[in-house]
């Protein structure tokens, strides 16, 4: 039988509703701060990030965590003896900022939230080294400053040996010219994908339900010769150059997806009704390919909840799709060509992916 997401315990048909519920309930407070002069961009409600304006700014608001990963990286030093905590403290910071970014801000500042089982997960001095290394590397590749943060030991809520590390980044759109607004998306525009490193730090869970099962666990060996593990623990990229400098360069960005959870279904988030055409996927990492076969996981499952190989995309005008690769290669990123945002026939919004997949409307509920 094919193993998908939802039979490991993550289940959006019942995450989802709760989403909608606060974003319902949150709406109404918007009158709070109106006192100040500031007052929220209803539009980014719903979005991966939250926007706030006064007379001369607007300001984004990220919160957001690295799920299971680093059970993973746990795991993963008990056969090679390295801790991965920096590369996971830049998967954390990743997560936080690549939401950012979808709505055109750019992080000035990020703040750690560690939360411990026990207080002897902190006695470990490599580890120690590693993450905080990591974060500092990461807050560097992200142009922000490392704000601060919380490290709680909350007994009897985690598991002892363990800990949750998420963040959140507080962040700038540095010209109105560069809020990112779905509003803008026109049938016939160009979805651009940046490629992504791995998994990334999305589906996890399944990931390590599929290492419990293998006789090898994480010491199996992939395709390329990399170990199971360790592909898993790749840093995730993170993409806030290619927007600052798609900005610079005055690149129209009609939308921006970071292609987390819920997968490839991510490019039908905006509100309006398109059809996203997707005629070129990469080839996958070897990881997919290990999932996929030892899941079993078919393509269904796969690009409905994973990235499959691209991280991020950007929608922009088809005359600027060549440059906006051109910009994410100076980066040290590959991008490609994937496909276009069309007129829909039947007034649904859906995902067509070349693969004979389609994702309807449905099937993404985060409103």
């Amino acid at each position: 039988m094919p193993l998908t997401y939802k039979e490991t315990g993550v289940d959006y048909d019942a995450m989802d509703p709760f989403k909608r519920m606060c974003q319902m309930a949150a709406v109404k407070t918007a009158d709070n701060i109106r006192h100040f002069g500031i007052s929220e961009i209803t539009a980014s409600r719903g979005e991966s990030a939250f926007l706030l304006q006064g007379d001369n700014f607007i300001l984004a608001h990220v919160e957001e965590g690295l799920g299971t990963k680093n059970l993973v990286a746990d795991d993963t030093r008990k056969i090679t003896g390295k801790t991965y905590y920096d590369q996971i403290a830049q998967c954390t910071v990743a997560m936080i900022v690549n939401d950012m970014i979808t709505v055109g801000a750019l992080p000035i500042s990020i703040a750690m939230h560690l939360a411990v089982g026990d207080s002897e997960w902190l006695k470990d001095e490599q580890r120690n080294q590693d993450l905080v290394a990591g974060w500092q590397h990461a807050c560097d590749l992200s142009g922000a400053v490392w704000a601060g943060g919380e490290t709680p030991t909350l007994k009897g809520i985690i598991i002892p040996g363990t800990a949750e590390l998420n963040g959140s980044a507080i962040g700038i759109v540095r010209s109105k010219n560069h809020l990112i607004n779905p509003a803008n998306i026109e049938a016939g525009d160009a979805i651009v994908f940046l490629a992504s490193s791995g998994i990334h730090a999305n589906g996890l869970t399944l990931a390590r339900q599929i290492a419990a099962k293998h006789p090898k666990g994480y010491a199996a060996t992939l395709s390329d010769g990399s170990t199971y593990g360790e592909a898993l623990l790749a840093p995730t990229l993170i993409y806030t150059k290619v927007i600052a400098r798609c900005q610079l360069r005055g690149v129209p960005i009609h939308y921006a997806i970071n292609i987390t959870g819920h997968g490839w279904r991510k490019l039908m988030r905006a509100p309006q009704t398109f059809s996203y055409v997707i005629n070129r996927i990469p080839e996958p990492q070897p990881v997919f390919r290990f999932i996929q076969e030892h899941g079993p996981v078919d393509d269904r499952e796969a690009f409905g909840n994973l990235n499959m190989g691209a991280g991020f995309a950007l929608i922009v005008p088809q005359k600027w799709a060549q440059i906006v690769i051109d910009l994410a290669l100076l980066c040290g990123i590959n991008a490609w060509f994937g496909g276009n945002a069309c007129e829909s026939r039947d007034g649904r919004k859906k995902v067509i992916i070349s693969k004979n997949l389609e994702f309807a409307e449905e099937e993404l509920s985060v409103r």
